[in-house]
């Protein structure tokens, strides 16, 4: 992973200073709450229902245990005692005051850490696959080129007051595990160095209008990543809607003028930049290059835990662990392991600072004190030997963080919802938490097999509902709080990306659980032998489900389907 310099360090120290400066200003009536909110928003400080929030860039998923460590520090002075892992692998902490803020950015500036480019109308966290570096199906390593992006976009003058915030993902594996069909922008490696090339996606996305990214470009040599990104960002910056927000985002522009005449466009606007200062050289791709610390891959011998063995219903639970939470490695002797923050006790994604303390001890005993954090919102291990890991899986058994549910329901990802989002329609928490306990058990989330839940609060679409097997979608109706179920959706990981599409009526709060268990169901008596939930749904078609999860009546004041639909699309 990317290690700050002294220069890094600095320059951090100095944007929190500025933060502190501008509050300080607001609070005394020199500066508008209306001036404020850009400052504040391009440090990662929003306003949210009951509290400010502050949300922490994790620069495409990299941490080390001093990383998480500070990130638990933080959280357990200024804040609550835990921090929330979103969808796009940064951390939220959902109660700071705007005075701690600054002082929070300024501790965390010490171990290269901040709020830049995680929130505002500006080129936003890069994210990658959870696994680059370590995936066995990879061709490119991605993440110096995804280094060398948020370089040169970070206090870009051109990136900071766009249209709409701009998403940017970087993968290097054929396997999508990245959502990189799902962002305003993305690059796939097609080819690996010493003539490393990318493909290009412009305008995909969620929200009200979803969009799967289409193909801007088929090949770009790797030198050019700039240069077509700054092609792409001109051309959006000048004809972006700004007289509407809802139709601000690239994926509208695409869309209206048509990928081909915004090819031309990029391709036009690219020749002015393709041979200007910022075309890459072998030398820029060294000096990032070299900043990045990796797992020494001839320690494994050495770091020999005690020798643990499992009998009974103890080596049942460890089998189980194995095949959901061991992940596959490049590197022969090693295994990444999956950390999943879901159990029925707890919010998806929320953990404490004394499990962040915990983790980044473990991390430094099994895995080098290199951690990631995933689309999911897991922490990963990337360097943990094979041969320790029943010792890792005690060391995790003792903390509670050891649940087998990778791949499962019980791995379910959810916004924090109207329990702290002021954009949301209806709360996620607690539907999260009733879906949860209702399939507590591991044999009844085994014998389901591999089913993808997602959860958000509103359009905005935190929680990537679209991208789920079975999606949850929260919204507004004469001032109730009303949920659509989804089916159909697919992340891209394991096979081509999909957009869910709404079934049926909405559901009140206390019936949406009851409706996607109808709708587990229906799949368990229907299902033929060895078909997935998604293979059934296709099979059966949607109707099916619609039809046993509208079984559930309860409320009779829910919205009609057109109304509800209108609401949606609203």
């Amino acid at each position: 992973m990317y290690q700050p310099n002294i220069f890094d360090t600095a320059r951090l120290k100095e944007r929190a200073a500025q933060l502190a400066g501008q509050i300080q200003r607001n609070q005394k009536g020199e500066l508008s709450d209306d001036h404020l909110k850009p400052l504040r928003l391009q440090n990662g400080l929003y306003i949210q229902r009951y509290a400010p929030m502050l949300r922490i860039a994790i620069a495409y998923g990299m941490l080390n245990s001093d990383q998480l460590r500070a990130l638990g520090d933080v959280a357990r002075r200024y804040d609550r005692g835990y921090g929330h892992l979103t969808t796009r692998q940064n951390m939220q902490l959902n109660w700071i005051s705007l005075d701690d803020s600054p002082r929070a950015l300024a501790d965390l500036a010490e171990v290269g850490l901040h709020g830049i480019q995680s929130s505002g109308n500006c080129l936003r966290n890069i994210t990658s696959d959870a696994l680059a570096g370590i995936a066995p199906d990879e061709i490119l390593d991605p993440r110096p080129y995804a280094e060398l992006l948020r370089q040169w976009s970070t206090f870009h003058p051109e990136l900071c007051f766009l249209p709409r915030k701009f998403k940017v993902a970087v993968t290097g594996t054929p396997e999508d595990r990245a959502l990189v069909q799902l962002h305003d922008m993305a690059f796939e490696v097609i080819e690996a160095t010493p003539n490393a090339a990318f493909r290009v996606r412009v305008g995909g996305g969620m929200g009200r209008t979803p969009i799967l990214g289409p193909v801007l470009r088929e090949r770009l040599e790797w030198q050019d990543l700039l240069t077509y990104t700054h092609a792409v960002m001109r051309v959006y910056n000048e004809l972006g809607r700004r007289d509407n927000l809802t139709k601000a985002r690239i994926k509208i522009l695409v869309r209206a003028v048509g990928i081909d005449a915004f090819r031309e466009m990029v391709e036009a606007e690219w020749e002015h930049l393709r041979h200007g200062v910022h075309k890459l050289t072998h030398a820029e791709l060294s000096r990032v290059t070299q900043a990045f610390v990796e797992p020494d891959w001839t320690r494994g011998a050495a770091l020999v835990e005690k020798d643990v063995t499992f009998t009974g219903a103890d080596q049942h639970t460890w089998q189980r662990w194995l095949t959901r939470n061991r992940l596959p490695h490049r590197q022969a002797g090693y295994a990444a392991v999956l950390i999943p923050l879901k159990d029925k006790s707890r919010a998806p994604g929320d953990v404490t600072s004394d499990e962040m303390d915990a983790i980044a001890d473990i991390a430094d005993r099994f895995s080098q004190g290199f951690i990631r954090v995933s689309h999911t919102q897991d922490f990963v291990l990337p360097a943990v030997p094979e041969h320790n890991l029943p010792a890792l899986f005690e060391a995790l058994r003792a903390l509670n963080l050891h649940h087998a549910v990778g791949g499962l329901i019980g791995g379910m990802v959810a916004c924090p919802g109207g329990d702290f989002c002021a954009l949301a329609n209806a709360r996620s928490i607690p539907v999260a938490e009733d879906i949860a306990r209702r399939f507590d058990s591991l044999d009844a989330q085994e014998n389901i097999g591999p089913l993808d839940l997602r959860i958000s609060g509103c359009m905005n679409s935190c929680g990537h509902h679209h991208t789920g097997h079975i999606g949850i979608l929260g919204v507004d109706k004469d001032g109730l709080a009303f949920y659509q179920l989804l089916l159909g959706g697919h992340s891209g990981h394991g096979a081509p990306a999909a957009l869910g599409t709404i079934i049926g009526r909405a559901f009140a709060e206390d019936e949406i659980a009851d409706a996607v268990e109808e709708v587990v169901e229906t799949y368990l008596e229907q299902r033929l032998s060895g078909e997935t939930f998604r293979q059934a749904v296709a099979r059966l078609g949607k109707a099916v489900f619609a039809a046993a999860a509208d079984t559930i009546r309860k409320t009779p004041t829910q919205p009609s389907d057109a109304d509800a639909d209108a609401t949606a699309s609203a």
